[in-house]
């Protein structure tokens, strides 16, 4: 039987993978900020889940999560990281303390998780890391550039994860998904306050008062979930999953247009070293 411990379990895709992975019968610490939000989970599955009060911003909290579904199942196999929300601004828009918390929550709660499982898995030689990206990270839209940033610190950090626990037995992958039908670009999404005006054509199509996507996505979560889950039981996963005709689609597209970069450039590149 796999344990997982998942983050931001309250709505969206880490809701749809803990339903789907205590569906299905493994075992499941299932965090949210509010621990209310997923007590429905456990009243299902008394015997398989555990909810715990999880901030990834708190060092202590992701101590606690971790030393209980250890005392609780005996170890975690799979950790997924998926707590987080969205934030949009124009990059001259974005307010310090919002793009510190953005990074705080992303990219700094996914190491305090990643630093708090590995000890564990490393005494057995076994597990998986999971951590969950944007194809914004990919096509950085306008209006994204902080959360593209963030999702992009993620994967450069997973690829170098990956090589460093692959001789130990351990898995590190990312999930790079498009859009999905979840409260991503609805509640959980923030933007700046002061839009510059600008913008207006650019970053501030994508505000919210003006985005008519929410709802109207065309992934769906328990799909997502069930793909994630195939994944983690492969023999050999891949580095990144891409989730999503969109995500897909845009990462193919943003390959091709670096490449035509690099190759309308690659006289100018190659020019920079000392004449042998």
């Amino acid at each position: 039987m796999t344990t997982w411990l998942i983050t931001g379990c309250s709505t969206g895709l880490g809701r749809a993978l803990a339903q789907a992975v205590l569906e299905r019968g493994d075992d499941a610490v299932v965090t949210a900020r509010d621990v209310s939000a997923v007590e429905d989970l456990v009243s299902a599955h008394p015997q398989s889940a555990l909810a715990h009060p999880l901030d990834v911003t708190d060092e202590d909290q992701v101590q606690n999560a971790v030393a209980a579904g250890v005392e609780r199942f005996g170890g975690i196999d799979v950790l997924v990281n998926n707590a987080g929300y969205g934030y949009r601004a124009a990059v001259e828009e974005g307010e310090d303390d919002a793009v510190r918390r953005l990074f705080d929550t992303h990219f700094f709660g996914t190491v305090s998780c990643v630093k708090a499982v590995l000890p564990g898995m490393r005494a057995r030689g076994s597990g998986t890391i999971v951590n969950l990206s944007s194809i914004g990270a990919r096509i950085s839209p306008e209006g994204s550039g902080y959360y593209a940033a963030v999702k992009a610190a993620i994967e450069a950090m997973t690829l170098s994860l990956r090589k460093e626990l692959a001789p130990l037995g351990i898995r590190a992958l990312v999930v790079e998904p498009g859009g999905f039908r979840t409260d991503f670009a609805g509640r959980s999404l923030t933007q700046s306050a002061e839009p510059i005006a600008d913008y207006a054509q650019t970053a501030g199509r994508r505000r919210k008062e003006h985005d008519t996507v929410h709802g109207t996505q065309a992934g769906d979560p328990a799909r997502a979930a069930a793909a994630i889950i195939e994944v983690v039981e492969h023999d050999d996963p891949p580095f990144m999953l891409l989730l999503g005709d969109d995500a897909s689609d845009g990462f193919r597209a943003a390959l091709d247009a670096l490449r035509a970069d690099a190759d309308a450039w690659e006289r100018l590149s190659r020019s920079t070293g000392f004449d042998s």
